[in-house]
């Protein structure tokens, strides 16, 4: 037990310093009403779930991921920031007509079918993926230096996921920020996604320098 405690100690710490950040990009998906919390969270666990199995093969076969590689990841949320915008552009006029149409019409729209319900969690899957940088740089050392804690960092982790998905959640339904949070939520997103895009890109011209 004394050996346990400092190691989930370190676990916590560890997470909620690499994904700190996520928590805007959950809230943000959480806002907008094209994902549905069950896709967001689905998508937010896979994502984790693909940096933890990385980090564990990269550390197990001693493996160091190039400086800069790392930072094309940054393709994925800006491209869904870009389709993000175009389809809030096409659909400005849709949404008027959908309105003359009534509500029923509306929320046929938004009924989450089989594989627009996958591809959305996929998507929030695919923007965890890309900002996870720094959660591989992080761990892979820590997996390295005690491959027999790994089972426990990743339980650890998995747990701090949904406790991190239930915070983002909590955030959107505040009864006083949550309002505004949700009002903006559909327009915001994808310049938040443009913005960690271009991010996580500036990483990748160290490959342009060495070119």
């Amino acid at each position: 037990m004394e050996q346990i405690l400092p190691l989930l100690g370190m676990s916590v710490i560890v997470f909620v310093s690499t994904n700190i950040d996520d928590l805007l990009l959950l809230s943000a998906f959480f806002a907008d009403p094209g994902f549905t919390p069950a896709q967001v969270v689905a998508g937010q666990f896979l994502g984790i779930a693909a940096l933890v199995s990385a980090s564990v093969a990269c550390a197990l076969l001693a493996v160091r991921v190039p400086d800069g590689w790392i930072g094309l990841l940054g393709l994925a949320p800006l491209a869904l920031g870009l389709r993000g915008l175009w389809a809030l552009w096409r659909g400005s006029g849709a949404r008027e007509a959908d309105e003359e149409d009534g509500a029923d019409a509306a929320d046929r729209a938004r009924e989450p079918r089989g594989g627009a319900s996958r591809f959305k969690a996929l998507a929030v899957a695919g923007v965890t993926l890309a900002n996870g940088g720094d959660n591989l740089g992080v761990y892979i050392p820590l997996f390295s230096s005690s491959p027999a804690h790994i089972p426990l960092h990743a339980a650890v982790f998995a747990v701090m996921t949904g406790a991190f998905c239930a915070l983002g959640h909590r955030i959107v339904n505040h009864p006083i920020m949550g309002t505004r949070i949700r009002r903006c939520g559909r327009a915001a997103l994808p310049f938040v996604l443009i913005g960690l895009g271009l991010w996580i890109l500036s990483d990748a011209l160290v490959l342009v320098r060495a070119g």
